[in-house]
């Protein structure tokens, strides 16, 4: 009995040594991952930084080296002074203009297309589904002139319209074929129910799948916003006067008047990248789960 006693304490203690070695190689695992991350985030969240300390610096001092990252003294002004040395306030106003007409086009339009993919049955869906998805092999710059031409019939040069009114015509392709794959991981079920009480397609779409599409919606929400926020080729093309510019094209404009002063220049590029980032951050949560969410059916 003694000798089984005391091989069931080594054997005992072996399995207590074995996990007691993999509790800590998993930990140095956990804490090498954590710090490769740490690395991967300073590496790339030193530009964002660099570009704020600049904007807080005085003229003259952007150049120092060594550099400093926090700026003695910091100069709050930077950001008065370059905001009033253009109407940045008429270029914040007409961006978002174009924010709320294109993100609300995109989200109306894109949705009501994905829900005839995704839940309709009609000759020559796949075909077509697969027409829309061949399109975005298609450069954006190879239509630009035809746009333009159609645009300057129109009358719509130097105008907003432009850049509003096309998000109404399906709402890009991508945002068409994301929405979709997110339509059909929610049960055909639904629909059918719906329909026993006399529900129509469009009472389907509007009170059952837009309600529980939310997180796609969000992110495809965010991903026009960020577009159309940056978007620099098309306003410079389309917009001429200056009180009709947009914080992308403006902000070229007072690299062009301001060349050299780089810590007013840093203050309006600083102020045109917050609000991506106080976006995001609010919305990350619905982005994130609508990026995992969707392609997830098998249909």
């Amino acid at each position: 009995m003694s000798v089984r006693a005391d091989r069931t304490g080594i054997a005992v203690q072996r399995l207590l040594a074995v996990r007691r070695t993999r509790r800590i190689r998993n930990l140095f695992w956990q804490l090498g991952w954590q710090v490769a991350l740490l690395a991967c985030c300073t590496v790339l969240l030193a530009p964002l930084a660099w570009l704020v300390s600049t904007s807080l610096k005085e003229t003259g001092s952007e150049f120092e080296f060594p550099p400093r990252w926090i700026p003695n003294p910091v100069t709050w002004g930077n950001y008065p002074e370059a905001m009033t040395a253009l109407p940045f306030h008429l270029f914040f106003r007409n961006t978002m203009l174009v924010e709320l007409g294109a993100v609300t086009g995109t989200l109306v339009t894109a949705s009501l297309v994905a829900f005839a993919f995704a839940r309709l049955r009609y000759p020559g869906r796949d075909f077509w589904f697969t027409v829309l998805i061949s399109t975005m092999m298609l450069p954006g710059i190879v239509t630009l002139v035809p746009h333009y031409v159609i645009f300057k019939t129109l009358g719509w040069v130097d105008t907003l319209l432009p850049l509003t009114v096309p998000a109404w015509f399906g709402g890009g392709a991508f945002n068409v074929f994301l929405i979709r794959q997110f339509f059909m991981t929610i049960p055909l079920e639904f629909d059918e129910a719906a329909r026993v009480d006399g529900a129509s397609s469009f009472w389907i779409y509007a009170r059952i799948l837009v309600p529980l599409s939310r997180p796609v919606l969000i992110t495809v929400g965010i991903l026009s916003f960020v577009h159309h926020w940056n978007a620099f080729l098309e306003p410079l093309i389309y917009l001429n006067s200056t009180v009709n510019l947009t914080m992308a094209v403006g902000l070229r404009l007072f690299r062009n008047q301001f060349t050299g002063e780089w810590n007013l220049m840093m203050a309006a590029a600083t102020t045109m990248v917050v609000p991506i980032i106080v976006l995001f951050i609010f919305a990350q949560r619905y982005f994130t789960r609508g990026i995992v969410l969707t392609g997830l059916a098998g249909r």
